[in-house]
């Protein structure tokens, strides 16, 4: 099998790492294309295949901007590329992570897809955006940009379908109905990778269900100051990811220490920020299991791979959001009781101050490990070889393709 993860940010390539990680390789035999900057990353006994994916850098700014986060012209380079990246594996079935193209792709080479999304762009259910933070509505009153944004969000949700339904009409294939949810979820077979217990409203069909929580960390040791972290004092984990605000890092950190928190704070390499290895203490990557394990309170941008790990750990979670897809899952989260969101365009210290002290509280506590306590233990990595064998099985034997040994494809501009 083909696991292709969309590196724009570090989320979409690290579930297909975790994947990668999990297969059993005397059952199937992995190849993983993700970008050259987590090719570092990659398990043993899996070989690893060069993706151009659009860089985090123009992905920040196209949501910035409010624009498509996909050209139609970026998707027919990625649907090329996709193809030859299907002909050098020798492919039985791709998995996709945020990989838009392959809604195309994978059809035309008649090869079965599945999709690693989340349950909060479920079709099976209604949308309700939340207004992420845009460059247009910065300095608008909060209840004047809140209505500019209801009465541009039905036209702007086709906008953001529109490049893909036309990449999919280009090649004979049926358009999606300029659907942002099916844009994002279009598959085969789509696996949510979630916490069943936060979406009780999204329905499990043949075709989309829950592949359970998914996380990954990087392989790296434990920071020479992981032993001196103190007792004494409550701990917070913080860090905003490669999506989230660095800039806000700095202040965040003097926030939580003047509430009289220790921090553990991860950088992501996206800020040059020191600790005292007292009360700060800084890296960019630390094992992030450990690091929720260890804390009382987990601050992140809001986005599934840090919340779930924090929740399956039994911490609450402030999110500190900026996009529409933290706002979505720290909503789910929220519900529950096992979080706050905060915006990342409006974030001011007393309103952090006021949401900290709501979060240390045992009410948010006790919801956090009531979902800890109640998450199935499945494996998503045997719910995904499944899912595929399915698939495989249901169709028709294919023509051959080129020998798994074959050369690898062309990196594509």
């Amino acid at each position: 099998m083909l696991l292709i993860g969309e590196g724009a940010t570090l989320a979409h390539a690290a579930r297909p790492l975790a994947l990668a990680s999990g297969l059993p390789k005397d059952r199937c035999q992995v190849f993983l294309a993700i970008p050259e900057r987590y090719h570092a990353w990659a398990p043993p006994g899996v070989e690893v295949l060069p993706l151009q994916a659009q860089s985090p850098e123009v992905f920040t700014e196209r949501l910035r901007t409010g624009r498509p986060l996909f050209s139609r012209t970026r998707l027919e380079a990625y649907f090329k590329e996709d193809l030859a990246l299907l002909e050098a594996s020798g492919a039985q079935a791709v998995v996709g992570d945020f990989r838009l193209s392959l809604a195309a792709s994978a059809r035309q080479a008649k090869v079965p897809y599945v999709s690693i999304s989340n349950a909060y762009w479920s079709p099976d259910r209604p949308l309700r955006p939340i207004r992420p933070a845009l460059d247009r509505f910065c300095g608008w009153p909060a209840p004047l940009a809140e209505l500019a944004f209801r009465l541009v969000a039905p036209s702007a949700m086709r906008w953001h379908a529109e490049p893909l339904d036309r990449l999919l009409e280009h090649h004979g294939l049926p358009a999606l109905g300029r659907d942002v949810r099916r844009t994002f979820t279009e598959a085969d077979a789509t696996l949510y990778a979630d916490l069943p217990a936060l979406f009780p409203d999204v329905p499990e069909t043949p075709r989309r269900h829950f592949l359970g929580p998914l996380v990954w960390e990087p392989p790296t040791p434990p920071p020479d100051w992981w032993a001196s972290l103190p007792d004494d004092k409550p701990m917070a984990y913080l860090t905003l990811g490669s999506s989230g605000e660095a800039q806000l890092l700095s202040a965040v950190t003097g926030w939580l220490t003047a509430l009289g928190y220790a921090v553990i704070l991860a950088t992501a390499g996206r800020a040059e920020l020191y600790g005292d290895d007292e009360t700060v203490f800084v890296a960019d990557f630390v094992p992030g299991y450990a690091a929720c394990e260890r804390a009382d309170l987990v601050v992140c941008n809001g986005g599934s791979p840090t919340a779930t790990q924090a929740l399956l750990k039994g911490r609450p979670v402030l999110g500190i959001c900026s996009n529409m897809d933290q706002m979505l899952n720290m909503r789910a989260v929220q519900a529950r009781g096992a979080g706050l969101s905060l915006r990342a365009d409006a974030l001011g210290r007393g309103g952090f101050e006021a949401a900290v002290n709501r979060l240390s509280g045992f009410r948010a506590m006790k919801a956090a490990q009531t979902l800890a306590a109640g998450a199935e233990r499945v494996d998503p990595a045997e719910v995904l070889l499944n899912t595929l064998l399915a698939l495989v099985s249901a169709r028709p034997p294919a023509r051959p393709r080129r020998r798994p040994d074959g050369p690898s494809p062309p990196a594509s501009g």
